[in-house]
């Protein structure tokens, strides 16, 4: 006889779904642990684990070999030499689908995803088949109340540009209005990114690139938001208001002293 669950517990994952969770990671010593936690805290942890290290020097490969040792759910590590976030995240989602994975979710290794994160994915992944995009806050550890504001304004800046750009138009082959896609909190089926061809590993921004290539082959787009990760603001500090500004509106922010990625 099946046991009914427990009161605000995850739904028991739809079989024959398989979901893997992907992060991308460089030189992220001594921050990926907060990252694993919160995956580590979730919700559902019906999934398996891939962290993508791209070449780091640091210790970020043993910080996640040890929390490996202790996780919930299987954890995986693969490195892949060619640099770029696009690069990593492509090699991971192939090994996941090459190993039965169905669905794929992604966050970054310096984002703190919400507890409720990996089962927004799943219901949002079986719900429409196609590409979740999540929702993408300020974590509150780094910035007070002013800098997540300024981190709002930023996304919101961001992503009026991208729908009112000329290029994302509807008349340029796409099958759906433009939608900003965090790429550090996206969720998408095996099925459509095998269709799409995959991340684009070169060139940056991937995000936008990826987006775009979604939108010529699907309409099955949608946004929750209820799948929340807490986004990493040390690019405001990296690159300053106006820096991160000339970034989120896709013109670049100049030359960058550090990988924030």
């Amino acid at each position: 006889m099946n046991t009914p669950p427990a009161p605000g517990a995850a739904p028991a994952p739809a079989a024959g779904h398989e979901l893997w969770v992907v992060v991308p990671a460089y030189q992220e010593e001594a921050r990926i642990a907060d990252a694993l936690n919160a995956l580590a805290a979730q919700r559902d942890r019906e999934f398996t684990l891939l962290v993508a290290d791209n070449g780091s020097t640091d210790g970020t490969v043993a910080a996640v070999r040890a929390f490996a040792a202790r996780a919930p759910f299987p954890v995986e590590v693969l490195v892949e030499p060619e640099k770029g976030v696009g690069s990593a995240v492509d090699t991971a989602f192939r090994h996941a689908i090459a190993r039965g994975a169905t669905l794929l979710a992604r966050t970054d290794a310096d984002c703190l995803p919400e507890p409720g994160w990996s089962a927004a994915a799943r219901a949002g992944l079986l719900a429409c088949g196609g590409l979740v995009c999540g929702r993408v806050t300020a974590r509150r550890d780094e910035h007070g109340p002013a800098g997540r504001t300024v981190f709002r304004v930023l996304v919101a800046l961001g992503a009026f540009f991208g729908r009112i750009r000329p290029a994302h138009r509807r008349r340029h082959g796409y099958l759906t209005p433009y939608r900003m896609h965090a790429g550090n909190n996206m969720a998408i089926t095996a099925e459509l990114y095998r269709a799409v061809g995959g991340m684009p590993r070169r060139p940056s921004p991937t995000d936008r690139t990826f987006i775009n290539r979604v939108r010529r082959h699907s309409t099955a787009i949608v946004h929750r938001r209820d799948m929340v990760v807490q986004n990493s603001t040390r690019r405001i500090r990296a690159y300053g208001v106006v820096g991160t500004a000339r970034w989120y509106l896709e013109r670049g922010a100049g030359p960058r002293s550090v990988d924030v990625r």
